[in-house]
């Protein structure tokens, strides 16, 4: 028969169980409910057990010159334990505040220590498309200490700020581009994105929206993602030739040495198109809507996530019943053919 010692301590530990349970719930709470007021968002958020995450957008603009010299020196700091001291000149590593205005920091740091051990770097181009200005959200720099790989930390550093920025625009689909020649991250655009091109997927076609974004890609933006002058694209298969000569040099990966995808067809695919002995990337285009959004929560956020589940409904509630009359009733942007009221359009 089972004490009331032992019985008092399983009620105990249910009831830390709940408590736990709803502080996780009003931190990721306050978290959603700071992503759709700031108007540039600076959110810290629990990601795991004894690690923090960080989004700032617009350090650039938003943080005093101590507190930007502060985050340049993190995101040093872990691209310092994989690269060469000294060898990242482009972008954010420059700590110009012209660099870091357009750019969005994911930075991920140990609770007990402050030590900065991933980030994400992304940026914020405005590209033509059909004639009027398109943003379109370069996915950018992904870096992890070694010591820390294997932690699942991919899904907050691969998807979950252009959740919160999808989010916050009021789940308008949003381009997104990226330029890379590691396999498996290759695959994971692949997976996580729609209308993505180019694709490992037979039934992937390049639209003329795709070939527009590039083209203004690659004249303006170059320097976003550490591309010279000199390096070539091919617009049939959107591969950029001899990229690694703009900054990005010590990027650079043999084929051995790239990430692979666990899924062949994403390494099949940038084995027989690049070139890494010459030091090829390859340019996808896709958008980010909430089709990808659901297929995010549902494949790369860690299953059981009481958070993520949550989140999963909230988008599915949106899609079905919302979302709509929150698009309608805006006549301040466009909705399809609908143009926002005094565009005289």
């Amino acid at each position: 028969m089972a004490s009331s010692g032992s019985g008092n301590s399983a009620i105990r530990h249910g009831l830390g169980q709940i408590s736990s349970a709803a502080g996780r719930l009003r931190s990721y709470g306050a978290f959603w409910l700071k992503a759709f007021s700031q108007e540039t968002i600076d959110l810290t958020l629990r990601t795991h057990t004894g690690l923090q995450t960080r989004i700032v957008e617009s350090p650039g603009l938003s943080l005093a010159q101590p507190d930007l010299d502060a985050l340049v020196a993190d995101l040093r700091t872990v691209a310092g334990k994989t690269l060469p001291a000294g060898s990242l000149t482009y972008g954010i590593f420059s700590g110009k505040r012209e660099r870091l205005s357009r750019a969005i920091v994911t930075l991920i740091r140990e609770e007990a220590t402050g030590r900065p051990i991933a980030f994400n770097a992304l940026s914020v181009m405005s590209v033509e498309l059909d004639g009027e200005e398109q943003e379109v959200t370069h996915l950018g720099l992904v870096m992890v200490d070694p010591d820390v790989q294997g932690q699942g930390l991919s899904w907050v550093l691969y998807g979950l700020t252009t959740l919160v920025l999808f989010a916050r625009d009021g789940f308008r689909p949003k381009w997104i581009s990226n330029v890379t020649q590691v396999p498996s991250v290759f695959g994971m655009v692949c997976d996580t994105f729609s209308d993505v091109y180019p694709s490992a997927d037979a039934g992937a076609r390049q639209s003329f929206a795709h070939l527009q974004l590039a083209r203004g890609i690659m004249r303006h933006h170059r320097a976003v993602f550490g591309v010279g002058d000199d390096a070539g694209f091919d617009e049939g298969r959107f591969v950029i030739t001899d990229a690694y000569t703009g900054g990005s040099d010590a990027l650079k990966k043999t084929w051995d040495a790239a990430p692979k995808h666990r899924d062949e067809q994403y390494n099949a695919f940038c084995l027989r198109e690049l070139d890494y002995a010459r030091g090829d990337d390859v340019l996808q285009l896709g958008r980010v809507d909430l089709a990808g959004a659901r297929r995010y929560l549902q494949r790369e956020v860690p299953a059981g996530s009481m958070p993520a589940l949550l989140a999963a409904s909230a988008v599915l509630a949106l899609q079905r019943l919302v979302l709509p009359v929150m698009h309608w009733m805006d006549d301040t942007r466009a909705f399809g053919t609908l143009r926002p009221r005094g565009s005289g359009r």
